[in-house]
């Protein structure tokens, strides 16, 4: 009863039924099978959950099981449809069987598809009659509906029990961790299970995705899967479009708020996440993690987003900041930031500081969403390190250059003379993780690093208004939002940024994951060699901006100066 939705043709197995000959697992007790039982209607899975709303929600419902259909037919008429004449009764129908369909309306009996989402199906029924043994007919017993047998001697009681369904589901089936291969808990899959009904559930309220690159649709239509398919891709707003519009934030056609508030659709903005990848998205490394934001964008501290809803309202129980406390530890053992994991130093700083407070400024891009909303007064890194040399004088300051900038890929380079009248070192390679460890501050306008910081212990200062400022936990200098008024633990801070708000996906099952599992995968190489695709595409891009680059030279000449021109003739 409990399998995998298709998100993919070919799904790992999730569950096996036991051999007869294995030795036999531990008796499971029966408050634990109660309390499965509950969580299971509760969270809503089991059977084809997936499934799509049946369209309604009938009183009595004939599921149906092994018998051959035209018998079946017969038995309802002559059972189900006499004792329930009044009532609104529907027939659930294979894919195959079209002929038990045409009866059935012939009939004046509803019918729906076995697709259908069977807890939509018995949210308000109150009798199930099943020719066979179910998932319909068992999700039925769980929720304490009345369940009946139809066969050839007519309608008898179906004979089914909580704990006999319960002790089917948790003890004669052994579950499988599809991320790992390795054996997992009954509680486990149905935790697993939950997670993705709500991924898939959200995912349906999309009709549309906008300004995706196409060298990363492959990756977004994963994570945005409905199981099965994905939202199509679209080059604008069609007329009659249903569903939210998701798009990329950084690619946002022009009038795209306009025409989305014209026609009353949402829109919901789509980013990278915090745990990203093993690579530069410039490099072409697909994400592996992204947030999708329904109110705002998380960046930018005009209106309010999903992450900082989540930060000023989400009941953080003690399970969730214990588990948030584990991923912390875990992402600074592993020396694990934004682009892949790197190996902490134990080893003293390679700079002479003398004693001296050490601040680390990480450069960011120029033209990056996140300065241009969230930087404030400052709007690039030469007037950053202007301002933290100007408020700490006596400081060793280290200045790290953003990796895009380096590479060339984007905005914000500042001359190496230049950023050494301000700062005592420039600081390039390695992991950023390492240098956060050897250093007293983090100093910055709305970079990633200052969250990397917190996690390490470090002292934070913000001169513009990260998603991170405004809690209690950094020293703010830039307009932090009056409304940003709860004041967070450094756990509660961990789990609302980086549990309860991103999407995360597992490389190579491609299958939505959590956290802990993208961290495991990070230590894994393996997992993010670039494809021949990948590779295709990178070549593909290094000669475009090579053209670029050879028809901007061609269309500006080097000037001549007029000194050197002696001698020639007019």
């Amino acid at each position: 009863m409990l399998r995998a939705p298709p998100f993919h043709r070919t799904m790992p197995t999730l569950a096996l039924r036991r051999d007869a000959t294995a030795p036999d697992r531990e008796t499971v007790s029966g408050p634990e099978l109660d309390d499965l039982a509950a969580r299971i209607v509760q969270l809503r899975v089991g059977g084809c959950f997936w499934g799509r709303p049946a369209g309604r929600r009938p009183v009595v419902v004939c599921g149906l099981g092994w018998r051959p259909g035209s018998r079946l037919m017969r038995w309802i008429v002559r059972d189900v449809l006499a004792a329930h004449a009044a009532e609104d009764v529907v027939l659930v129908v294979g894919p195959r069987q079209g002929g038990l369909t045409a009866q059935a309306r012939r009939h004046g009996l509803a019918v729906v598809a076995a697709e259908s989402d069977p807890h939509h199906l018995l949210d308000e029924a109150t009798c199930v009659y099943a020719a066979g043994t179910t998932d319909l007919a068992g999700l039925a017993v769980l929720r304490g509906i009345a369940v009946r047998t139809l066969d050839a001697s007519g309608v008898r009681p179906g004979g089914l029990s909580v704990r006999d369904v319960m002790t089917d589901i948790a003890v004669r089936t052994d579950y499988i961790n599809p991320f790992t291969g390795t054996a997992m808990a009954c509680a486990d899959a149905i935790t697993l299970l939950a997670d993705w009904r709500r991924t898939i559930m959200a995912n349906r309220q999309i009709g549309a995705c906008l300004g995706m690159s196409r060298w990363k649709r492959r990756r977004i239509a994963d994570f945005l899967a409905t199981a099965p398919g994905h939202p199509p891709f679209r080059q604008r707003i069609d007329a009659g479009q249903r569903g939210a519009v998701a798009v990329w934030a950084t690619r946002q056609p022009p009038g795209l708020d306009d025409a989305a508030n014209r026609a009353a659709i949402p829109l919901w903005r789509v980013e990278d996440g915090f745990i990203r990848s093993i690579g530069l998205g410039s490099a072409l490394t697909p994400p592996s993690s992204i947030t999708v934001d329904t109110r705002g964008v998380y960046y930018d501290p005009a209106q309010e987003s999903d992450l900082e809803h989540i930060l000023a309202t989400a009941p953080f129980d003690a399970a969730l900041r214990a588990r948030a406390g584990k991923l912390m530890d875990a992402l600074v053992r592993l020396g694990i930031s934004k682009y892949g994991a790197g190996r902490v130093s134990a080893s003293h700083a390679p700079w002479e500081a003398a004693g001296r407070r050490t601040i680390l400024v990480p450069g960011q891009v120029a033209d990056d969403q996140s300065v241009r909303r969230g930087g404030g007064r400052i709007s690039g890194n030469l007037e950053l390190l202007q301002a933290v040399r100007a408020g700490n004088p006596d400081a060793f300051i280290l200045y790290r250059p953003h990796p895009d900038v380096e590479a060339t890929h984007r905005l914000g380079y500042v001359e190496d003379a230049v950023v050494l009248r301000l700062a005592d070192r420039i600081d390039r390679g390695g992991a950023i993780t390492d240098t956060i460890a050897q250093i007293d501050e983090v100093h910055t306008l709305t970079s990633l690093a200052g969250f990397e910081a917190l996690m390490r212990g470090r002292r934070v200062v913000t001169y513009g208004v990260p998603f991170y400022a405004g809690w209690g936990l950094t020293v703010d200098l830039g307009d932090v939002p009056a409304r940003r008024t709860r004041r967070l633990s450094l756990e509660e801070l961990v789990a609302g940024v980086l549990i309860l708000f991103p999407r995360y996906l597992d490389p190579v099952t491609r299958l939505p994951c959590s956290p802990e599992i993208l961290i495991d995968r990070l230590q894994d190489a393996n997992a993010w060699r670039p494809t021949w695709w990948m590779r295709a595409l990178a070549l593909q891009t290094a000669l475009r901006k090579a053209v670029a680059r050879h028809r901007a030279a061609l269309a500006s000449p080097p000037k001549v100066d007029a000194t050197t021109c002696d001698g020639l003739a007019p």
